[in-house]
């Protein structure tokens, strides 16, 4: 027969998680709490079959047995991870917080967010900058202080704001960040690429922690307006004298996430022409006939840049390039018609028909001759038709791409870092979209671009973008690495040094 004490165990559920702990006496305060809460999740899925059983004794050993089977199996690893948890939690809160500023395109709220990178800035003793080069388009620089600030330093970017959403489209609020039972949190800029700033802040975070100190000066960027070019940011900073006076010897930027357990890894990409093509003319009755009506000329060109798309596309298809090897082009608005309150007016030919493209070049391309086909085929003055380049990159530095090969100082020290790191990375490649690295490369010094964001399907600019915990905490680990191993080499040559050298290669 059970005693008065057997019998309260049985059913209060404190008294039972209670008597857990005094089950395991030799376990550290720490490993206790993880216990009791691996305990007491068991116990709720227990409850129900415990107080149904006739045999009360078999039931508490049961139900000890079966808590302590599962809070075991995660015991080892807990105890060695108790001291970081916390500071896991709060690197994942504040990616979220990060995530849910609203800094997307056509009016980003870049206000909260550099505030909140500069509350990182002095949590983490680092130095500041804010400058807008443009009205409204702020830059931000942090900086780590190196022993030896006289080296050439290493430059880290990233960019705040983010591109526009569907939300009807997204199973979360896009600005949420809301975090699933699978750990993905749920936001527009997770991958693409607020995930991978704050992956830079929490690796300094954990190495001043350590006690490390840099032997040269690190610098984090974040800037405006990647996402529609740059121009105003990244681009008018890296003309500046601030930039020039940090004396920079090798650049990281974003990548992409991968679906695979290899990093990929882009040491150059491809250039970004943005194409508006107009045609005007008369206008005329909607019944009538006309030869070379504005809105005729402009079907005939996209008629004329469709077929170049196919053939670029064929061969990809065909298996003979990458998507990075040939030049994409694709339609991104088309605007005609005289515009009513309900729709447009129905009878009537407009004067002006134009359309937008989105032209990628890879670095080989022949870019001449890409003009020449724009201004001879694509949109011929004798049709009536002019075009205009929205943006247009494409000197001779912005393509460079770094020689990949372990002999090249900056790729052995990369290389060194991941194998430190145990994380597995792909063949350099020619990245198919286009970063603020290419300004970096234009001022004639390397640039990699890098998101160590593994085992996740690349939702860049799609629905329901998402990051894993595990992966964003491995990539914070990455970074660590990154810049133990970068900062602390003591003979990196300054980016004319190495050019001199060889160090790099350009592609134009």
């Amino acid at each position: 027969m059970e005693s008065p004490a057997q019998m309260e165990y049985i059913n209060t559920e404190s008294t039972c998680m209670w008597g857990y702990l005094n089950l395991l006496p030799s376990l550290s305060k720490g490993s206790q709490s993880s216990y009791l809460s691996a305990a007491m999740e068991e116990h709720q899925q227990q409850l129900g079959r415990w107080r149904s059983c006739k045999d009360r004794r078999a039931a508490i050993l049961l139900l000890l047995l079966t808590a302590t089977a599962a809070a075991a199996s995660s015991l080892g690893s807990q105890e060695h991870s108790d001291d970081e948890s916390d500071g896991n939690k709060a690197a994942v809160e504040r990616l979220r917080q990060y995530l849910r500023f609203p800094t997307v395109h056509p009016d980003p709220d870049l206000g909260t967010a550099v505030q909140f990178l500069l509350a990182q800035a002095a949590s983490l003793a680092l130095d500041t900058m804010v400058k807008e080069f443009v009205p409204k388009k702020p830059v931000v620089l942090l900086t780590w202080r190196g022993d030896d600030p006289s080296l050439p330093s290493i430059l880290l970017n990233s960019h705040m704001d983010v591109v526009p959403v569907e939300v009807e489209h997204w199973k979360y609020d896009p600005f949420g960040a809301f975090m699933d039972s699978n750990g993905d949190i749920h936001a527009r800029g997770a991958q693409d690429m607020k995930s991978v700033g704050v992956m830079y802040l929490e690796a300094i975070r954990n190495l001043k922690k350590e006690g490390f100190r840099p032997l040269r000066d690190v610098h984090l960027s974040f800037v405006p307006d990647e996402e529609v070019g740059g121009a105003d940011g990244f681009g008018q900073f890296s003309k500046s004298e601030e930039f020039r006076n940090l004396n920079i010897a090798v650049g990281l930027d974003e990548g992409s996430a991968t679906d695979t357990e290899r990093y990929r890894t882009f040491t150059g990409e491809k250039s970004p022409w943005w194409l508006s093509i107009k045609a005007v003319g008369n206008p005329g009755h909607g019944s009538k006939l006309y030869d070379n009506s504005p809105v005729e000329n402009l079907l005939k060109s996209i008629e004329a840049i469709t077929n170049f798309r196919t053939s670029e596309f064929d061969k990809i298809k065909f298996g003979k390039a990458t998507l990075a090897d040939v030049v994409s082009v694709n339609p991104v608005f088309l605007k005609a018609g005289t515009p009513t309150p309900t729709g447009f007016v129905m009878n009537l030919q407009p004067s002006e028909a134009e359309a937008g493209f989105d032209i990628r070049l890879p670095p080989f391309t022949d870019r001449q001759a890409i003009e020449r086909r724009i201004a001879d085929e694509w949109a011929p003055a004798f049709r009536n038709m002019t075009y205009k380049f929205i943006l247009k990159s494409g000197g001779e530095g912005n393509a460079s791409a770094i020689a990949a090969e372990s002999s090249k100082l900056w790729w052995g020290l990369f290389e060194t870092a991941m194998a430190k790191a145990g994380v597995e990375f792909s063949t350099p490649e020619i990245l198919y979209g286009f970063t603020d690295a290419r300004y970096v490369r234009d001022q004639g010094i390397p640039a990699l671009g890098f998101s160590p964001i593994a085992n996740t399907i690349p939702l860049l600019h799609d629905r329901n973008e998402y990051v894993n915990v595990k992966e964003f905490l491995r990539g914070i680990k990455v970074y660590e690495e990154i810049f133990r191993i970068f900062s602390s080499h003591k003979s990196f040559d300054h980016c004319s040094e190495a050019a001199n050298s060889q160090e790099f290669v350009q592609f134009v």
